[in-house]
């Protein structure tokens, strides 16, 4: 785990944040509803890949049902910054692995999230991931 800041204090004040993403990310991987949702503000707002707009853990699961079967994610680390009063924003960087709905497996997809939390919970959540380029490469092989 890492942070933008060095020392203690900047330690321990990105600590309960990247935390809470860390919990939010394992509950959605597992499709714990209820402990994915509590990680999330009211009014949250989330962007996945494409553009696909939700505004729940279930809005997620449906959107994420549509490429794939199952999806996973090997944490590389976490940065933080705290660019307001009162907002965190983390940053979560890693690789995917799953399965894609025809039951081909995949791994070492690249993906970034950036979180924004206030009030200690996630208001806002923007994905990004190489898997549309993953599978232009996937097709352009089997050609």
């Amino acid at each position: 785990m890492s942070t933008k800041h060095t020392g203690d204090t900047a330690r321990s004040e990105f600590e309960t944040p990247i935390a809470m993403v860390a919990t939010y990310l394992q509950a959605l991987e597992a499709r714990d509803i209820a402990v994915a949702g509590a990680c999330l503000a009211k009014d949250v707002q989330i962007t996945g890949p494409g553009g696909g707009m939700a505004a729940s853990v279930e809005g997620i699961v449906a959107n994420s049902a549509r490429r794939y079967r199952r999806i996973g994610k090997h944490i590389g680390h976490f940065d933080a910054l705290s660019p307001s009063e009162g907002v965190v924003v983390v940053y979560c960087i890693g690789t995917l692995h799953g399965e894609w709905p025809d039951g081909r497996t995949f791994s070492g997809i690249r993906f970034i999230d950036r979180f924004e939390l206030r009030g200690g919970l996630i208001t806002k959540q923007e994905v990004w991931n190489d898997t549309a380029e993953h599978r232009m490469r996937e097709v352009s092989q089997a050609s």
